[in-house]
């Protein structure tokens, strides 16, 4: 665990950004297509805790990417390379383009300050998506990886991010994946390796400092 000190150097709120993975309506929402998902982030403290960070990066100056995947109704440009896409498209509630399933889920709010990035293809929220030139844009350095899934989704965004050279910061109690003993068990073995590990209280500490300049 970094030291207060360590992490308020990471987190320079300038240079920070928070991105929120997958927190849709059709993935943590009551009527999702994952309910053991759904259960897992809202039981654990996960979608509440990325509602706190979000809400103390707002007031903070502090950019918010919320990354959302999604799919056309018609299918086109989706993967079906792996197992994990062609049991999505059986699943009853679909991720379509213009539908409350991929709205960002409450209690997390969108400011009007906030980036929407929707993928339609692909395993990563930062592969093939705007992220990486917003946050180039932006002169972000550091990044904070929340949401779901810690089974693919999570991983994929910090290895990808950490690729581009950003650091990474994960707040191990903002992010869930199924089944439950697997999120620890992931971020012990495989995050803590490539990422700073914290609590969202942690983060929060840093984040809701004044800002510089």
């Amino acid at each position: 665990m970094p030291s207060h000190a360590q992490l308020s150097e990471i987190l320079d709120t300038v240079s920070t950004a928070l991105l929120t993975v997958e927190c849709q309506q059709g993935v943590v929402g009551p009527d999702s297509a994952l309910p053991e998902l759904a259960l897992a982030a809202r039981q654990s403290g996960a979608l509440a805790n990325v509602a706190r960070l979000v809400a103390a990066a707002h007031e903070g100056g502090v950019q918010v990417i919320h990354a959302v995947a999604e799919r056309r109704p018609d299918g086109r440009g989706a993967n079906r390379n792996a197992r994990l896409f062609r049991a999505a498209e059986r699943l009853p509630v679909q991720q379509l383009s213009g539908t409350t399933a991929v709205r960002v889920a409450p209690p997390i709010e969108v400011a009007d300050e906030d980036f929407v990035v929707r993928r339609l293809h692909g395993l990563s929220p930062i592969q093939g998506t705007e992220v990486d030139a917003l946050l180039r844009n932006l002169g972000c350095r550091t990044l904070i990886v929340t949401g779901v899934s810690a089974n693919v989704a999570i991983p994929n965004a910090v290895f990808d991010a950490v690729n581009r050279g950003y650091t990474v910061v994960v707040p191990r109690d903002a992010i869930a994946g199924v089944p439950a003993d697997y999120t620890p068990a992931m971020i012990r073995n495989t995050l803590a390796l490539v990422a700073t590990v914290a609590t969202t209280d942690e983060v929060l500490g840093c984040l809701k400092r004044p800002r510089r300049g």
